[in-house]
């Protein structure tokens, strides 16, 4: 039984949502009121709602370091929703709508709104299975006097020196759980029977650039704000206030391009922590905002127009990690991939692609779309929206350049960032990358635009989840970027071209290489086209224009297989586990046996063995041997189940013949979710992972088992 540690979530004792979490090999983690025997609460005196929450303060929120965004309740049911639009709402009244679900749902979620409205609004609640009740567009002042009671008053501004002084007015209300107001909408509030108090009046301010505006927000209320998140976004633009005003966050809107609002800007990253602090919004000017964070080492997650934050986020699931098809043998062919763009902007994941989707072209080819690895913390039912409606032709990889958008290298710009001779800030953002690349389940990353071999290393060291990364130089300098392995396993590899605006320019670049083919030996080529200009609808004509280019030679892949065939064909190890001729068996299992090595770790595609008592083998046969170097076995935590139910006491062997077996691995007491290892190359056919101590139910689970080799 455990001890619940119930802190600045917890509600009263028969509220059936409260959330519970008990302490497992030093992680936090969610349990069931049935395990708890003992209840600590952190502190006695609270406030509870009419319903019966408790009413949270912005540092009151559970937060673990190793989590993008706070733990929040599952929403309530029903959510309420509003239609902003068509509740004709000006652009001071969205943001104070956005303000209140902040610190609305900051307690437990119960606010949804609809501002963008460019995919149907029934998507993503449906995704999240929310039960929605809305709010009549003709009252939508009636959404604020239902949750009047955890509103503590007003902040008065006006816009009318500068427009800044709604992202002030903004940022103090989440500390406070005030509620961002002009003069015009403070009446409206009283016209509906809603006179609360001014806290604080900023009308008699008078700065009038965004300088002023900000230095004061510095000076008065930056040592109050959490500083794992900072928002930055337009004053007119409320999308992402939800999030702010729930996590006491800081909301501005600096520009880098103008020294001394860069100088404060830096002020304000220099107090956030590589490696777990991000930016969220957008900035004035693309390469100078990403450039800016990623000088601190610091993550941008581009999300301008990304709705209702601290409802999807709140839905906390694992994600269902589809199984990754096996590929065929390599063969002296061209093997071609492209990457579609611009899925690092999660608002983007939110509204422009779940429309693009759908486009009748997807499937018919092999694509790969980039997606933003901070949804399995935003929105990780969004991942699984995704993945749910992929085909075997659809793989997801990481846009720009893994957790967030970072630049390494700027190459409009010619400058380096991140340290480029120094792996002090890009260590802890590729250890960030990493946790989120494998929780999402993304292998390949592209970046922009392109690494010092100290930031290559970084990315070798620190994220051996991936296959390999993709780079792209805009041809802006003299020759052509090369391809470079990294360790000798990461390939990095030039995208010719990078964010082209037809199938047309891809295959003409592509013709650069194909042209030459002879059929000696295997080509690769890529490629990435901007989704604005070259959907799905559009790419599938690639097929036939590569084709024409060398008939009966071009094979479209995924871009897992497209680095699988890369690395095979230059000798380099590589997942063997995707090789279409390997044979797996085990011993009595409830579940298929190839469940065990199908790419994903996630619940429904786990080998489980048949009997409790513990014990239980799965054997994978290559039908040739390879120089074995590197294995990698998934536990039963790594697919979101209890850390209990990890294998404890196994051993991993290998074997040239399947008779005689030598042991690459001897692992006792284990409580991680992934057991991975780097070994002395050993010729081996077989490999065996052999559990004699599963579970503490007494089943075996294997989430997924990868081996890698190189003839």
């Amino acid at each position: 039984m455990a001890t619940a540690l119930l802190g600045a979530v917890q509600t009263i004792a028969q509220q059936p949502t409260t959330m519970i979490m008990k302490m497992t090999n030093g992680a936090v983690v969610r349990t069931d009121v049935n395990e708890v025997e003992k209840i600590t609460f952190a502190d006695t005196l609270f406030n509870l709602n009419s319903a019966g929450n408790r009413i949270l303060e912005a540092n009151e929120l559970c937060w673990p370091e190793d989590r993008l965004l706070p733990f929040f309740l599952p929403p309530a049911t029903p959510v309420r929703s509003l239609d902003m639009n068509t509740a004709k709402l000006s652009e001071a009244e969205r943001v104070m709508f956005c303000t209140l679900q902040g610190i609305v749902n900051r307690t437990r979620p119960r606010i949804l709104l609809y501002n963008h409205n460019e995919e149907p609004q029934t998507t993503w609640p449906t995704a999240h299975s929310l039960r929605i009740t809305p709010v009549a567009p003709s009252s939508p002042y009636a959404l604020v006097k239902m949750y009047k009671e955890e509103i503590n008053g007003l902040v008065l501004y006006s816009n009318d020196r500068c427009n800044h002084y709604s992202n002030l007015a903004v940022t103090i209300a989440g500390l406070d759980r005030l509620l961002p107001v002009t003069a015009e909408i403070r009446a409206k509030l009283v016209a509906n029977g809603m006179d609360f108090p001014v806290v604080e009046d900023l009308t008699p301010l008078t700065m009038t650039n965004a300088l002023g505006v900000y230095t004061y927000l510095y000076n008065n209320y930056w040592n109050r704000c959490n500083h794992r998140l900072l928002i930055s976004e337009r004053p007119t633009i409320p999308y992402v206030h939800d999030i702010g005003a729930a996590c006491g966050s800081a909301c501005v809107w600096l520009d880098p391009r103008i020294a001394n609002e860069r100088s404060l800007l830096d002020k304000m990253l220099k107090d956030m922590k590589p490696g777990r602090d991000i930016v969220l919004g957008w900035y004035p000017e693309e390469r100078s905002g990403v450039g800016e964070a990623t000088k601190f080492g610091l993550s941008s997650v581009p999300a301008d127009f990304f709705e209702n934050t601290t409802v999807y986020t709140a839905v906390n699931k694992p994600i269902k990690i589809p199984p990754v098809p096996k590929r065929p043998k390599l063969e002296n062919k061209i093997y071609a991939a492209v990457y579609i763009s611009d899925g690092d902007n999660i608002q983007y994941c939110q509204h422009a692609m779940a429309k693009i989707f759908e486009q009748s072209g997807r499937g018919k080819m092999a694509m790969n779309w980039t997606i933003s690895p901070a949804l399995a913390d935003f929105s990780p039912m969004m991942l699984n929206y995704y993945y749910r409606k992929a085909s075997a032709n659809d793989c997801f990889v990481s846009g720009p350049s893994g957790l967030g958008y970072a630049m390494p290298y700027d190459a409009h710009n010619t400058r380096y960032y991140a340290s480029a001779n120094s792996s002090k800030l890009i260590t802890p953002y590729t250890q960030l990358t990493q946790r989120y690349l494998e929780k999402a389940g993304l292998r390949v990353i592209t970046i922009w635009d392109d690494v010092s071999p100290i930031q290559r290393n970084a990315y070798a060291e620190n994220c051996p989840y991936l296959y390999g990364l993709t780079i792209n130089d805009w041809e802006r300098q003299n020759g052509r970027l090369t391809a470079k392995v990294q360790s000798n396993w990461l390939p990095i590899i030039p995208q010719y071209p990078c964010y082209a605006n037809g199938v047309d320019v891809i295959t003409n670049f592509f013709n650069r290489d194909i042209k030459n083919f002879k059929g000696a030996e295997p080509m690769f080529v890529t490629g990435q086209a901007t989704v604005w200009d070259a959907g799905p609808d559009k790419l599938i004509a690639l097929k036939e224009k590569l084709n024409a280019l060398s008939p009966g030679n071009v094979n479209i892949v995924r871009a897992d297989h497209w680095f699988s065939y890369y690395n095979e064909a230059h000798h380099l190890p590589f997942n063997i586990t995707l090789l279409q001729d390997m044979e797996i068996t085990s011993s009595p299992a409830k579940t298929n046996v190839k469940f065990a090595a199908d790419g994903s770790p996630s619940e429904g595609y786990i080998w489980i063995s048949q009997t409790a008592d513990g014990t239980g083998w799965v054997q994978l046969d290559f039908k040739e041997s390879y120089q074995i170097s590197r294995f990698v076995v998934r536990h039963a935590e790594a697919a979101g189940l209890d850390p209990e139910l990890n294998s404890r006491d196994f051993i991993v062997e290998t074997s040239l013949d399947g008779e005689t077996w030598t042991t690459a691995g001897t692992y006792a007491n284990n409580t991680s979710p992934v057991t991975e290892a780097t070994i002395n190359p050993i010729e081996a056919r077989y490999v065996r992972v052999n559990v004699t101590n599963g579970g503490t139910d007494g089943y075996v689970r294997i989430g997924d088992i990868e081996v890698y080799g190189a003839h």
